[in-house]
């Protein structure tokens, strides 16, 4: 063979003779995988390829990390985006902490007293952490996984020390406990349901912001929202809410971090619930 034929000449003459494809440029680094996409189902026609265009441009601008989970009785359809991926819970964990009271409650067949009563309005109306803490404080860690696992709530780990604002909580088991508190269930009463969907009923002006934004006139709201920054992924700031009315019944959950302030991550949840109220509401 003549010399002057490269190595990597001779190289790939010998591939091509054997058979073996071999790349005659280098392979291209590999792009960064596509973030995950929105998936939606529904019993009514156009809905869910509606409602997945839609809160897919919502989010098209939006920097952070989102989760998204939305569920409608009334036409069985279901929005998810990211709904197993964990972030830090920040206040919505106090609907957990009190559905974790009142079944606690059940299974000694009592009511709250007067002291609970007072800290359950605080900690949910106003988002009182002093409130919170007491009360995570008398169920324990062993009453509040109890719960959790009754619940079905796997994907929850409540914060370690003291911490529940650190409980780690998914879109998928924050969305099993607002259907919990929606329909009726083994878990909780009927009586712990209606006094948990009163309560976020009854949340202050100023946290009623979130999943509630661009809901429709005559439909109920209830809502739970939460905010904490940290050193890492900024501020997380989410919302869960439950709305009846308009021929819907559906219960929404958005989870976000890595927000540069907390006034984006509101205005980003928003831009999530202002679509689905509004797809919703059409069909």
């Amino acid at each position: 063979m003549n010399s002057g034929i490269s190595r990597r000449a001779r190289v790939l003459a010998a591939a091509v003779g054997t058979g073996v494809l071999v790349p005659l440029v280098a392979a291209a680094t590999p792009a960064a995988a596509a973030p995950p996409a929105v998936t939606c189902t529904s019993a009514k026609a156009g809905l869910a390829a509606k409602l997945q265009k839609d809160i897919t441009a919502a989010l098209a601008t939006r920097k952070g990390t989102v989760a998204v989970g939305l569920h409608d009785r009334s036409t069985n359809t279901t929005c998810t985006l990211r709904a197993t991926s964990a972030y830090d819970s920040a206040s919505v964990v106090k609907v957990t902490v009190l559905a974790a009271l009142l079944w606690d409650a059940k299974k000694s067949n009592r009511y709250l007293t007067e002291r609970e009563n007072t800290f359950a309005k605080a900690m949910i109306t106003k988002s009182d952490n002093a409130a919170t803490s007491t009360l995570w404080k008398q169920l324990g860690m062993t009453k509040i996984k109890g719960f959790l696992t009754a619940a079905g709530m796997t994907q929850t780990k409540p914060g370690a020390n003291g911490y529940w604002g650190l409980t780690q909580i998914t879109v998928t088991d924050e969305q099993k406990l607002l259907k919990l508190l929606t329909a009726k269930n083994a878990v909780l009463s009927d009586n712990a349901r209606a006094y948990v969907i009163k309560l976020m009923g009854q949340v202050v002006s100023s946290q009623r912001w979130g999943t509630p934004y661009g809901v429709p006139s005559g439909v109920t709201v209830a809502v739970k929202n939460g905010w904490l920054q940290r050193s890492t992924n900024g501020w997380r700031v989410h919302s869960v809410g439950a709305f009846k009315g308009g021929g819907h019944d559906y219960v929404m959950t958005v989870l976000t971090h890595g927000n540069s302030t907390m006034d984006y991550g509101i205005a980003t949840i928003q831009a999530v619930a202002k679509v689905i109220h509004r797809d919703l509401a059409a069909s």
